[in-house]
């Protein structure tokens, strides 16, 4: 499987999810259905082998990319990321969505695969920009980006629609502001 590997840190590596992923993931889901529940709500269509398939089918878009963050050695998943809603053209950026999972949360495993994501964006996919909308009450999540280096650019009141409530998120974003980038 590495060499699937899209990119590689010193814990953990990126690939695009794919089907022989579901098993795994939707192990990991149910584990973890407590702790991301008040994040995402009740997403239990994706946790059938149908729902799980029609998630993968918008990733054959060119406005999507789903990713596995998976430990070295083993293989195993220890988190997911998206970069959803591309828009190319003089914007060049997506939207991210990202989950952990309860059996390694609070390792720093997110922290580099969603690092690599970015890294892979940038280079890769050549966006110029990434977006990702949080509920304030998050801390971790906004904590991660800040980590990263994003930076918060505003809020949004009634942004998503989760678990039938419509949620406030704040909008946090990142640039590439490598040198020799188009700006």
């Amino acid at each position: 499987m590495a060499t699937d590997y899209l990119r590689q840190g010193p814990r953990v590596a990126i690939r695009h999810i794919s089907r022989q992923d579901y098993e795994e993931i939707a192990a990991l889901r149910a584990e973890s259905a407590d702790m991301l529940h008040r994040w995402l709500g009740a997403r239990a269509r994706e946790s059938t082998r149908e729902g799980f398939e029609s998630s993968l089918a918008r990733f054959d878009q060119p406005t999507h990319e789903g990713f596995v963050v998976c430990l070295h050695g083993t293989g195993a998943i220890v988190g997911g990321v998206n970069i959803n809603n591309i828009v190319r053209g003089a914007f060049q950026c997506g939207t991210l969505g990202y989950t952990a999972y309860a059996s390694t949360t609070g390792r720093g495993y997110l922290t580099e695969g969603l690092g690599l994501v970015i890294e892979f964006a940038f280079d890769r996919l050549e966006l110029h920009r990434l977006e990702a909308n949080i509920q304030p009450d998050n801390t971790s999540s906004l904590k991660l980006v800040e980590r990263l280096g994003f930076r918060r650019e505003g809020y949004s009141a009634a942004f998503q629609l989760i678990d039938g409530a419509w949620r406030d998120h704040e909008r946090w974003a990142i640039t590439d502001q490598r040198p020799g980038r188009r700006t």
